[in-house]
């Protein structure tokens, strides 16, 4: 019996306003291969043990992938050599391929198309800074919530992806940033954001564990700090309260797009089932649980969302809150080609941001990175997508 695809969406989100908008090819995909960093320590032991190993072999596994970040069996020179193919086999199946790699900003942004195990395809994006190195990853395949303006959200749901696909994304970025192949020499992945394809929130249980995973220090882990993970929503409000039930100190990112339903229910679908109130209710009650401000994500587009009026209701709502809860940040949009939805014009981003800080709210106008690569997450894979369908 085949496992009903796990969404994280409300009972009712089969039908009508706030069905999943799923790909035409979603169906019966079949599961990615068991990696992994998918086992429970027991189920590892319980591997190491069928292949006739001892159980500490699952430590030294450990040690590879989340201290070494190696999955290469001429690495594991603590293992017998006859054995470390087999160990390879069963523990570090290929998840995920490099289809294309594009270069910016002075080599200092990367982006990858990567080939999963089913065809699918996803994207993540490496950035480096002068005082940090974030990386941005996808957490589905595609996007069921419909956000017209988004290039993912054209692609539809075809899928959720394993921890292991998620955590696969995290560990090759690291190696590469150790072993000093993006541009600045050798460094260390710092960050990490739940904000490539995919609603977070619609993957939960292998979102979770991955964030489990890149927090805890080697060998359970990357040993990338909980306080420089983002996770990243459209308002999934019961998913922002589960994650604030868990206590882990992760920054929360609202992809809130408009001051207003009426707006919103246009550029987000989903503030139809959660709106505007209830999204910054659940947002602020995150803030006390975690201590941490919120991110309030804000794409700005050309005549649509970015005039004074605009700024104003967004300050008004902040506010109503009374505290220094949120920081938000005004995002130039990466318009999709031939969309309607283009950038705002320099003077009302200004204006916008202005109106944001007279009104004594923190706001900081998103660094663009990546414009002339395809920068917007799923433009990429929308591309590839066409072109092997022509």
């Amino acid at each position: 019996m085949s496992e009903q695809i796990e969404t994280g969406i409300t009972e009712g989100g089969r039908s009508g306003a706030f069905r999943d908008i799923l790909a035409k090819d979603h169906a019966r995909r079949g599961k990615p291969p068991v990696h992994f960093a998918d086992m429970s320590p027991e189920e590892r032991i319980e591997r190491v043990q069928a292949l006739g190993l001892p159980k500490f072999r699952a430590k030294q596994l450990a040690n590879h992938y989340f201290s070494r970040l190696s999955v290469n069996p001429d690495d594991f020179t603590d293992f017998p050599a006859s054995r470390r193919q087999d160990a390879v086999d069963a523990f570090f199946p290929v998840l995920i391929e490099p289809l294309l790699r594009q270069v910016a900003d002075q080599g200092t942004t990367v982006k990858t198309l990567w080939k999963l195990f089913d065809g699918s395809r996803i994207e993540s994006v490496l950035m480096r800074y002068p005082t940090r190195t974030t990386l941005c990853i996808s957490s589905q395949v595609g996007c069921g919530m419909g956000c017209p303006f988004c290039a993912t959200g054209k692609l539809g749901l075809t899928r959720n992806m394993s921890t292991g696909e998620i955590l696969e994304q995290v560990r090759v970025a690291a190696k590469a940033m150790r072993d000093g192949d993006v541009a600045g020499g050798p460094g260390r992945l710092s960050n990490v954001v739940f904000m490539g394809m995919g609603e977070p929130m619609g993957n939960y249980r292998s979102v979770l564990s991955a964030i489990r995973q890149i927090s805890s220090q080697p060998p359970e882990g990357f040993g990338i700090s909980a306080r420089n993970i983002t996770v990243s929503t459209v308002g999934v409000v019961p998913g922002i309260r589960k994650l604030a039930a868990e206590g882990i100190p992760v920054r929360l990112a609202v992809s809130l797009h408009a001051p207003n339903d009426k707006l919103r229910d246009e550029l987000v679908p989903m503030n139809r089932r959660f709106d505007t109130t209830q999204v910054l209710d659940a947002a602020h009650d995150y803030y006390l649980a975690s201590k941490r401000r919120v991110s309030i994500e804000y794409a700005l587009m050309r005549g649509i969302n970015d005039q004074a009026v605009h700024a104003r209701q967004l300050a008004n709502r902040l506010n109503h809150y009374g505290d220094n809860w949120a920081h938000v940040n005004p995002i130039p949009l990466n318009p999709i080609e031939g969309s309607r939805w283009t950038a705002s014009d320099p003077e009302d981003e200004r204006i916008f941001l202005d109106i944001l800080h007279k009104a004594g709210i923190t706001a900081t106008l998103r660094d663009t990175r990546g414009s002339d690569i395809d920068g917007a997450c799923g433009q990429l894979a929308a591309k590839e997508q066409l072109s092997s369908a022509s």
